[in-house]
């Protein structure tokens, strides 16, 4: 059974900011790289250890799955993810998330 997804405000904005910047150039590729986010969030919610544990922050109940460039960072609960951030790979992640909870 799918762990309940829930949204940061933070990581709602992320994936808005990142799908209008893409869509300056090509409004068909930033509708296909969030859908593309969104699927990989559903299959994280079923499958929530399946991402990989995030280097920098060295703490087993935050993860990430990657797409394309981009990592998503999720907190997992017992019942549920929590969606933290999504952040360009080439980002100092550090300095993403100050400020942020993930």
């Amino acid at each position: 059974m799918a762990a309940r997804i829930i949204w940061s405000p933070e990581a709602a904005d992320d994936l808005e900011h990142i799908a209008d910047f893409i869509a300056r150039d090509s409004p068909r590729y930033a509708r296909q790289v969030a859908t593309d986010v969104l699927e990989a969030v559903e299959r994280a919610a079923v499958f929530p250890g399946a991402g990989r544990v995030v280097p920098e922050l060295n703490d087993p109940a935050i993860r990430e799955v990657l797409v394309y460039s981009y990592r998503i960072l999720y907190r997992t609960s017992v019942d549920a993810i929590h969606i933290g951030a999504i952040v360009h790979g080439a980002r100092d992640l550090t300095r993403a998330l100050r400020g942020r909870s993930v």
